[in-house]
């Protein structure tokens, strides 16, 4: 199948590589671009960091990494968990992909009462924020990157949705905004129809659910929410 890796770089690259892997043929052509803040990590002392993306990581400054080295760096998914420790972070915990799992590794790890600094992007979802703050940890969050829609359907895809029949087949979502964002700049470029014609393969509930309100059925969402259980998903629904 010929598939649109709508997420943003770098991760979109890689994804398009393991497809072509799997026998596909990747059209890679992000609808978000993830763009660093500039934001500088607060002063003061923490217990734990809080990276529930790898554009966390990628933030982190080689003085950020020298100062939070040693100290308790709790990831979302095993992306996230090999990228901390590439950048030298020593006491990596990953919670398997969830971020309800990972308040909760949290708690198991730290007493209550414990300052916690979250590097996060703009767009961050509530979780595990409130979830440690309801349990009584003090979090501290840094907007270190920011998601930037591209103003236009990438040229590759209107193309590919505007022949007749069209050339592409399905489309990974990674997340709820980038799920948004191409429905969105499908409608801007009147490829409402072909868009909604495609297989639909999504990392979870969450991500699908731009497109259950616009009354399109996901052809797949995966097992759990991370990549490896999308790209099952993905060869069992072909």
């Amino acid at each position: 199948m010929r598939i649109w890796v709508a997420r943003p770089e770098p991760g979109a690259t890689r994804t398009g590589q393991r497809l072509s892997a799997l026998g596909h043929d990747p059209l890679v052509a992000p609808v978000l671009q993830i763009r660093p803040t500039g934001a500088a990590l607060p002063e003061g002392r923490f217990a734990g960091l809080l990276l529930t993306s790898a554009n966390g990581v990628a933030a982190l400054t080689e003085a950020d990494r020298i100062r939070f080295a040693s100290l308790p760096t709790f990831v979302v998914g095993g992306r996230t968990a090999a990228l901390a420790r590439r950048a030298d972070l020593t006491d990596v915990r990953e919670a398997g992909g969830d971020a309800v799992r990972l308040a909760a590794l949290v708690r198991a790890s730290l007493p209550a009462g414990s300052a916690l600094l979250h590097v996060a992007g703009a767009e961050g979802k509530a979780e595990p924020a409130r979830s440690l703050r309801a349990a009584g940890y003090a979090v501290t969050p840094l907007v270190a990157y920011a998601a930037e829609a591209v103003p236009v359907l990438p040229p590759t895809v209107a193309t590919a949705l505007g022949t007749e029949p069209p050339t592409l087949d399905a489309v990974l979502h990674y997340s709820r905004r980038s799920t948004a964002t191409a429905l969105r700049l499908a409608g801007d470029a009147d490829r409402s129809g072909a868009f909604g014609a495609l297989k639909h393969y999504c990392l979870s509930d969450d991500v699908a659910a731009p497109l259950v309100e616009a009354g399109l059925r996901p052809y797949v969402v995966a097992a759990r929410p991370d990549e490896e259980a999308l790209l099952a998903g993905l060869m069992a629904g072909t």
